[in-house]
């Protein structure tokens, strides 16, 4: 009884942190491949490793100021989903990894991944989107207290 409760707990955990780091899929994958890179070409493990991190910075911080800068809907959307489709990918091999670790048959762990690589890209674009929430609505004066004048008109007192 103690050993479901507790796979139950960690199999809660993993997915509250895939959900969490969703946002953070692309600029890990970018950071690491920097990093492998940089390693392949004799950086040595420490300097690799400042690459990487340099790489996944400016990759998150590039995204956010595209997303906080671009005014067009279509814009902003194809940034989120820049975001969002390895967070998906990520999601989508998570739970494989899990469902082939409890045996589940082929055709409900495929749809069960499809199902999850939609929820977690889900997630990762709210996220995106609320890290910058966008512009903000002016309040619409009431008709009551505008102070209109005909056009053309002076200022005169």
């Amino acid at each position: 009884m103690i050993i479901a409760a507790l796979s139950i707990a960690a199999i809660g955990f993993m997915l509250w942190l895939l959900f969490t780091f969703a946002v953070y899929a692309l600029p890990f994958y970018a950071g690491l491949s920097a990093a492998f890179f940089a390693y392949q070409h004799d950086a040595g493990l420490v300097g690799a490793a400042v690459i990487g991190l340099i790489a996944a910075g400016l990759v998150f911080g590039v995204g956010q100021a595209l997303f906080a800068t671009l005014r067009s809907p279509f814009a902003r959307t194809l940034v989120a989903a820049i975001y969002a489709a390895p967070a998906g990918v990520a999601g989508y091999h998570a739970v494989r990894g899990l469902s082939a670790a409890t045996g589940t048959g082929e055709p409900w762990a495929t749809m069960f991944c499809i199902v999850a690589a939609v929820v977690v890209a889900g997630v990762a674009w709210i996220r995106v989107s609320a890290l910058h929430p966008g512009d903000s609505v002016r309040a619409v004066e009431p008709a009551a207290y505008a102070t209109s004048q005909p056009i053309g008109a002076a200022n005169d007192g």
